[in-house]
Parts: structure tokens; sequence; C-alpha cells
């Protein structure tokens, strides 16, 4: 969820390009310091800081944390290290914390990464591509242990270090499927040797490499598909894939989002297709309205969408001056500060009542997700399951049933180290049963697992569910 006009910004420092191999160690009050400019920024700004925790347990955590920087200096692998979980703890998939682009840089110039891409379960990885010049390592080979570190000890430090709404996990696993050799580079450390333990009791030895080696899209890179949107029939089941919301996203592919829609729901209207299946796995979300326009096809009745927006005391006290010509002041409504419509942007605009689109559907629609279901794209999944429209085939979504927190997010810098932290500013909640599925997103109706034998034989164990169910195969 990005807005269109990314005002109220948070207090940033000047950027100090930081090289990754540089010797630079910073004193014990210095990174708690940070730790504590972190926890203000968080609390003063980002509206679902206390979402899944209570205030005071964040104080505890934060305390915790501050007690073991004992050491008289870190270095700034070592500050990411500490203070990496301490974010993601929030549970706000939205909320980053970076290292600073030329430490990036630097890192990617080295041969430091793993080149393998791995599947995970709770105990083990398999691998799915090898892109080492060792040809023992098949697709399918088990590892048990990297460096000397089992993959459930692994595992242990690596999950907690990445973000997701909530207490969801399905997220994560997809996050290492497709990135582990950074996140490995960053919470674990580089290495310019990997020494893999496999179940059949082998070890193999391989070199690592740089990113620019392995990065391709869908692999270290985002995925950068020819369209964004594609339609297909096969026979009287119609198939609509929807990869992204995000307006920039269509746009790149040349194609126009309400006017494929209307197309297509037009189409399937005037063909009376009774089946649809639509594929939203690897949507990361992106523009609230396409996803807003894409729901309405849906109901046949006003609806609601978006429940409310809320931000904190200090956000909404910066809604004056030259800031209320483009947003209204938040009201102050049983307790909080609620956004109103703007009179500019209109991206803030749906927790008011929502109307039917002109062609609605009323078919069976089978809608597949994944754990890369995120944001925008969560909250559609939300509101179609919540309301009984769609059937739902694969993985819980990763983004948040209830909702989340994004909307307006700039971007601090944190000295002395310049790691950059994410703020966002507006708390969703969508217009869903607040006692369903808290902390999670939305789950399928039919669990069907990402697994190591489907990607490495190329089959879509979700599509062909779908299409068992639809009657198509």
């Amino acid at each position: 969820m990005v807005p269109a006009i990314p005002l109220l910004p948070l207090t940033l420092f000047t950027l100090q390009p930081v090289a990754a191999d540089t010797p630079l160690r910073y004193p014990a009050a210095a990174v708690i310091r940070l730790i504590d400019t972190l926890s203000g920024k968080l609390d003063e700004s980002h509206p679902g800081y206390y979402r899944y925790r209570s205030k005071s347990r964040v104080q505890q955590y934060t305390d915790s944390l501050k007690a073991t920087i004992t050491a008289d200096s870190l270095t700034t692998l070592e500050i990411y290290r500490k203070v990496k979980p301490f974010v993601s703890a929030i549970g706000c998939l939205h909320t980053g914390l970076q290292l600073p682009p030329a430490y990036v840089s630097q890192l990617n110039s080295q041969p430091n990464l793993l080149p393998l891409q791995l599947l995970f379960d709770d105990r083990q990885a398999t691998v799915t591509t090898n892109y080492s010049a060792d040809s023992s390592l098949l697709p399918g080979a088990v590892i048990t242990a990297i460096n000397g570190k089992s993959i459930r000890d692994l595992l242990a430090v690596l999950l907690p270090a990445i973000p997701a709404d909530g207490y969801n996990l399905t997220m994560k696993y997809k996050t290492l499927y497709h990135q582990f050799p950074s996140w490995y580079r960053s919470m674990i450390g580089p290495a310019g040797t990997f020494t893999l333990t496999l179940s059949d009791g082998r070890t193999v030895i391989i070199p690592a490499a740089r990113f620019e080696e392995l990065a391709r899209p869908g692999f270290l890179e985002e995925p950068s598909p020819r369209e964004t949107l594609s339609f297909t029939l096969k026979g009287k089941t119609a198939i609509l894939t929807i990869r992204s919301f995000a307006a920039s996203d269509v746009k790149r592919t040349g194609q126009h989002f309400r006017k494929y829609i209307d197309r297509v729901f037009l189409q399937l209207q005037q063909q009376g297709i009774r089946q649809l299946i639509v594929d939203l796995r690897g949507n990361t979300g992106g523009t609230d309205g396409n996803a807003v326009y894409f729901t309405r096809h849906f109901f046949g009745q006003p609806f609601r969408y978006w429940d409310r927006i809320e931000v904190t005391p200090t956000i909404a006290g910066q809604i004056k001056g030259f800031t209320r010509l483009f947003y209204r002041k938040p009201a102050l409504r049983e307790g909080t500060y609620r956004w109103k419509k703007s009179p500019v942007t209109r991206e803030f605009d749906y927790y008011t009542l929502q109307q039917p689109a002109r062609s609605v559907y009323n078919g069976k629609t089978y809608i597949l997700t994944d754990g890369f279901c995120m944001s925008s794209c969560a909250d559609v999944a939300a509101i179609l399951s919540f309301h009984r429209k769609a059937v739902f085939i694969g993985e819980e979504t990763g983004g948040g049933y209830q909702g989340n927190t994004s909307g307006m997010m700039p971007v601090v810098e944190l000295p002395p180290v310049s790691l950059l932290l994410t703020v966002p500013l507006q708390q969703y909640y969508n217009a869903v049963d607040t006692t369903l599925h808290r902390g999670h997103g939305t789950p399928p109706d039919y669990a069907v697992p990402l697994t190591a034998n489907a990607v490495i034989n190329g089959i879509d164990q979700p599509m062909e569910l779908a299409l068992r169910l639809a009657g198509a195969m």
C-alpha cells in the first residue's frame, strides 16, 4: 500500500557510506543509543507497534536487548544481527531494517553467497537448483547442516529475523526459498566456502559465489513477469492471474488494470462462464484502488472493505499547515486517531461503503494463495474469504487477515551505523470478524504447501487441484 503523495517524513539523518570490509567498530554506548532511538521512533510514529505485543512486553524486550550489549564495541553486522529480530518481532511485514546500501554493495562484490536454491522444512533443506560447479549436488539432495550448524539451528536464527504480519510463517519460509543466501550472509555471516552435510552421509564443500553470478528474477531479485495480468479459458473454466496490484507493475508490462479487469468480467458474464480460478500467488500487493476494484466484481450489494485506518497521536499532530492541503486532520474516536478521506489522493478512501462493479461474477471461484500474498493482496483474500466469495487453495497468505500497518512509509537512518529503518504510518483494519485468524493470514480451505518434488518436476499442485474441483481435469 503506497500513497500517491508520500508526505509526513520522519526526521532523516545524513547518509554516510560504509564499506563492508571496514574495520570500524562502534562503542557499546552508541549501540544502546541506537536501540533507544529506534524504539522511540517506532513508539511515536508506528501505529501497529503494539498490535501483537503489549507496551510492557515491548519494553521488556527492549531492556533485555540492551542488556546483551556486553562487548566494548560491535561491528555493523553484529549490530544488525542484534536489532533485526527486534524489528521483526513487531509482527509487521512493512517495517524494515536494512544495512546501508554502500555496505551491501561492497558485500555483493565479494564471493560470499551459497550458490544453491533451497526449500526448507523445520529440519532440513532440499536443493531445488544448483548454481555451483559441483555436479554431485543434484536437485532433491537433502542438506542437514551448513558449515557445522544444523538446519534447525540455522532456522532458529533466521526465522525470527524475517518480518511478517503477526505470527505468520508461510511468508518467512517463502522468503528463505527465494533469498536464503542473502539471509544466511547477513544473519549468520559471509563465508568463502560452504561445507554441506547431506542426509545420505556425504560431506560436500563448495566455494561461495558473488551476487551478480547468482541473482536472477525470482531468486535474490524481484520477479519480473512479462505480464502482470493474464487470462485464459480451459473449456468452461476461466483462469485469471494477477501478479501484482501495483499500478507501477501494471504500467511496466504495458497493461491497464481496470480496463483489463472490466474486459475479463464482461467476458465471463457474456459467455456464461461458471468456474473461475484466480491465481494470486506471489502477488505482494500494491495499489489499493486496484485491489478494491477487483474485489467489487464479486459483490452484488454494497460492502465494507476496510473498517478504519489509525495513526499515532504524533502523526495526527503533524497534519497541520501546508500538509492539510493534502490530508485531512485525523479524528479522535474511541481513543484512537482515525484517518479521514484525503482531498487529493484516494489511497485512503476504502473504509467507506464500497459499491459493486457493473459486471458482477456469481459463479464458483477458486483462489490460489501463498506466503507471498501480502499487503493489499492479503486484504483482498481476507474480504473474499470472510464473505465466502471463493474457495481458497494453497498456503496461508503472508499478509494479515485482520489488516496491516503500511500506507506512507518514510525511511529513518539510525546513527551511528546508518541502518535504514522503514516506518509505516497507517494501521489498517479490514472489515472482517475481529475474532478470526488474529495474527495470521487468510487460511486456505485446501492446504497445498509447496514441496521440493513439485518444484523440481514442474508440478503445479494448487492449480491442478483447482482444475479438478472446477471439473476441468
